[in-house]
This record gives structure tokens, C-alpha cells and sequence, in this order.
């Protein structure tokens, strides 16, 4: 038994999922209907056995459970199917590395990452966040997920390279990113390694994504060592290979981890809660005005956010966690037990795969009432609750919780909040586009329609706002639509 993770005197429930196919296990479910097929298992107990492909795996169903086993990062380290696959992407950085490594990198990279140098990065947050939506039209349809992908993309590259991207090396970062989350995913639910050394053309697509995004981090270190040092975590990065005898010291290919770890991860999640974010509060036209209300007032004039108006923009942060709960981009994640242990009352083998899901914590009844209404007032200071915190995990937890936590928080803070002060963005008509799981979960091809927005003095009445003119030419949409994210992404990856 781990001393990390004690046992308390509970009666936990264990159980196995029905529906097991040969050879594909529980891959076809988790493939079709990976939500709906995560929201059944609970039935089935707290610590739920599953297959993935023909490998037997653990599925953790109870966020008391989830807790002690992301603490436990001696006993339940970075490993399984999804980080199997991770590690040939993105070598071994402070994302993917073993437990024994990563206090040591992540002690390298945490000062590039720590709130103070964040705060310092607010300005520039919003210079992307306005170059996006600078050149849109009122009217005009919007791919709102290749310009939160842009955005996403500079914030990241000015952090780890001070400059911003190109906007060629940028559409193909974008471009890759999406070959290799759908090709990342099938992988993950189905290792069957032959099937992925048959020269397919969604396999050799694959190849060619992986590829780019290694040229592209080689030609970034290329450049770099030819030029003047700075002060990002290039610079950073290339000042501990210094063969100096220190014990800090890294290697060349360790440089290269972490900027294809940093680059991947930074550009694709907060990408895709963005999306779901624009996306959910066009559904919401109420939770939009308020939204709209508090930019105008905290930003009055339509200036850029600065470090000083991120506490104030109070209902703007809490649009934002609740994207997090009810859309999570990291949606389902696997660990590896490094030694036989007890847990849940279950004897796991050393070896044995664990899994589990932010996506199926964040729609805990018990946790969340309601869980698949989107409903930002959960987070504002006067309701939030221990338990909602506790159960919602967007960023893992424990001593692997992401290092890009804050960063995420206020570029997406600071995208929306500068986004909304100038657009007002709606769903053309008919069905609005789920979010789809990949090896991330968000909507990845949402096209939308801007509306220019009228800044609205403050202390105006919500009626009066709502009766403001808007520039628009767009045809009207339909009512405002909700669905059931128990069941969105169904039949949602393809392309695998």
C-alpha cells in the first residue's frame, strides 16, 4: 500500500465495463461515443476495469480516488498507452518525462512561468488577442478556431522565442497540430501498433505533422545560436547546456523536449477552450451580456487589459473556469503503476494502466448540480465551493499539475475579455458544432459571424443594451440552442 496515497476505511465500489470486443477491447466505444461512454461507467463502480485494445486498463471514477493517485506520482507515474505515444511526439520534457526527472526540469522552466513574469506578459497577451479579430468585418463568417489557434500560437511562441511566429509557420503549426491530436487519440484507445505501420494515408499524414513540428522547433534552435541570446525560455533553456561541469546541465535533445512539448501543449488547449468559450456564450445571450457589461466597464474605451484589471474582471475569469469544467480541452489522461499496489480495495499489477477523465469528474452530479448546464455564476467568489474546486481538475493536480496554469488563466482572460469588447460572435444558422475529442476535446472547425459591438455607457439598464443598434449585415440565427455535452463528439474523431 502506498504511505503517499493511505487507504481510508471505505467501501469502494470496483467493476468491470460491459461490451468488451476482441482484440479492440472497449476501443470502438471510446472511439464512436468516447463521451457517453465515459459518463456510463460510474454505474459500474468507483475504480472501473476497462480494455484498451486487448490490454486490460482501470478507469477512476471518483474524484476522492483521482486525488490520491495524481499525488502519488511515485506509485501512479506518466505512463500508459497516451504517454507512449506522447513521448515519441515530444520526446522526453517536462510534460512526458518519468517521475524521477521532472523535478529537475520543471525546477529549470518554473521562473519563465511564475505569476510576476506572466503579469509582465499581459500587454502582449492582448496585441495577439487584437491582431486576430483586427481585419474582421462586420457580417463576415469567422473561423473562430484557426483564430484561437493563431492567438494561442503566438502566446506560446513569444514565450518560448520573444517573437511572434510567422503567419506561414503559424498555419502550418495549426495545420500539423490537427493531424496529430486525431491521430494521437486513435492510438491511445486502440494500441495496436501494426496498425499504425501500414502506410496509410492518415498514418503517413501523421509522419508528415510530427515531422514539421520537429523542423520547425530544430530551425527556431538553429536560429537562435546564430543570433543574439534573450530573454524567453530559449534563452533560458540554451544557457543550461553550457558546459560549465554544473549539475544543472541538460542536453541538446532536452532543448528540443521541452520546446515541442511547450509549443503543442501551449498552442492546443487553451485553442480549444477558447472555441468552446465563444461557442457556449453565443448559446447564453444572458451570461453574453454580463460578460459584455463588465468589459465596458473594467476596459472602458475598448483599451487592452493590463496585469492590474485581471482581479476585476471577475465574471470574465468565470466564464472561463466554467469552459474549463463543462468543455475540458485535456478531457482523458493515463498513468502507469510502477509497482504492484492496493487501491480503491484493488490489486493493481506493476505495469497496469490507469486512467481518468477531467471531462467525467467535471460532470459529477454530486460535485456540480446540473452538470451539463453552463453556468458561470458556479465560480463566482460568493459561491464556490471547496468540493466544485476539488473535483475540477482542468490543469491535473499535485506536483505534475501543468506549469503553464497561470499563463493559460490569463491569456484566455485576456483573449476574451478583448475579443468581447470589440465583437459580439454568433452561430450561423442550423446545428451548432459539438465539441469534438481528440486528443484534445473542442470544437475544431467553428465558423461564426461577428457583430460589431457599440461600447454601452455604464450603469446602462440591461433593456437598454439589449435594444442597442448593432452594425451587422449577417442573416439572424435560430433561438438560442443548447445540447447535452453528456453526449456531444459522438462520432466526432475521424480521420484517424
Amino acid at each position: 500500500m502506498s504511505r503517499a496515497v493511505p487507504e481510508q476505511e471505505r467501501a469502494w465500489r470496483t467493476g468491470t465495463a460491459p461490451g468488451i470486443f476482441p482484440l479492440l477491447g472497449h476501443g470502438i466505444a471510446l472511439f464512436r461515443r468516447p463521451l457517453e461512454f465515459l459518463n456510463s461507467l460510474p454505474a459500474h463502480g468507483d475504480l472501473v476495469e476497462i480494455r484498451l485494445g486487448p490490454q486490460r486498463a482501470w478507469m477512476v471514477c471518483h474524484p476522492e480516488l483521482v486525488h490520491r493517485m495524481l499525488k502519488d506520482t511515485r506509485t501512479f507515474d506518466k505512463g500508459g498507452t497516451q504517454y507512449d505515444r506522447l513521448r515519441l511526439l515530444m520526446g522526453d520534457g517536462v510534460v512526458t518525462c518519468r517521475h524521477a526527472e521532472h523535478r529537475r526540469q520543471r525546477r529549470l522552466l518554473q521562473p519563465d512561468f511564475r505569476p510576476s513574469r506572466v503579469a509582465d506578459h499581459t500587454e502582449w497577451m492582448g496585441e495577439e488577442a487584437e491582431a486576430v479579430c483586427r481585419d474582421w468585418r462586420p457580417g463576415q463568417r469567422v473561423d473562430v478556431s484557426a483564430a484561437t489557434m493563431a492567438f494561442t500560437t503566438g502566446v506560446v511562441s513569444r514565450v518560448l522565442f520573444s517573437d511572434s511566429m510567422d503567419a506561414a509557420t503559424s498555419t502550418e503549426v495549426r495545420h500539423s497540430l490537427a493531424a496529430i491530436v486525431r491521430g494521437l487519440f486513435v492510438r491511445t484507445v486502440v494500441p495496436v501498433e501494426a496498425l499504425f505501420r501500414v502506410p496509410t494515408p492518415a498514418n503517413r499524414r501523421y509522419r508528415r505533422a510530427v515531422d514539421s513540428v520537429h523542423a520547425i522547433i530544430d530551425a527556431a534552435i538553429a536560429e537562435r545560436r546564430q543570433g543574439t541570446p534573450r530573454d524567453d525560455l530559449l534563452g533560458t533553456l540554451l544557457a543550461a547546456t553550457r558546459d560549465d561541469g554544473s549539475a544543472g546541465a541538460i542536453t541538446e535533445q532536452e532543448v528540443h523536449d521541452h520546446l515541442v512539448s511547450l509549443l503543442l501543449t501551449g498552442s492546443e488547449s487553451p485553442s480549444m477552450a477558447l472555441a468552446s468559450a465563444f461557442s457556449l456564450l453565443a448559446e447564453h445571450p444572458e451570461t453574453e451580456r454580463r460578460l459584455h457589461a463588465e468589459v465596458d466597464a473594467v476596459l472602458a474605451g475598448g483599451r487592452r487589459p493590463g496585469p492590474e484589471d485581471l482581479p476585476r474582471l471577475v465574471h470574465t475569469r468565470a466564464v472561463v473556469m466554467e469552459t474549463l469544467r463543462h468543455s475540458p480541452p485535456g478531457w482523458l489522461f493515463t498513468r502507469v503503476t510502477t509497482r504492484e499496489t492496493e487501491f480503491a480495495g484493488c490489486r493493481l499489477p506493476q505495469g497496469a494502466t490507469v486512467l481518468y477523465s477531467p471531462y467525467l469528474m467535471h460532470h459529477d452530479p454530486a460535485s456540480f448540480p446540473d452538470p451539463d448546464r453552463f453556468d458561470p455564476d458556479r465560480w463566482l467568489p460568493d459561491r464556490a465551493a471547496d468540493e466544485q474546486y476539488g473535483a475540477t481538475i482542468p490543469f491535473a493536480a499535485g506536483s505534475r499539475k501543468c506549469i503553464g496554469d497561470v499563463l493559460s488563466m490569463a491569456e484566455m482572460t485576456v483573449a476574451l475579455a478583448t475579443v468581447a469588447g470589440r465583437w459580439r460572435l454568433r452561430h450561423l444558422p442550423g446545428p451548432v458544432e459539438q465539441p469534438r475529442p481528440g486528443a484534445t476535446l473542442g470544437p475544431r472547425s467553428l465558423v461564426m459571424i461577428c457583430e460589431q459591438r457599440k461600447h454601452v455607457p455604464v450603469g446602462t439598464s440591461p433593456r437598454a443594451q439589449s435594444l442597442a443598434p448593432s452594425t451587422t449585415t449577417a442573416p439572424p440565427t435560430t433561438a438560442p440552442r443548447t445540447h447535452t455535452s453528456r453526449m456531444a463528439g459522438d462520432n466526432g474523431v475521424d480521420d484517424a
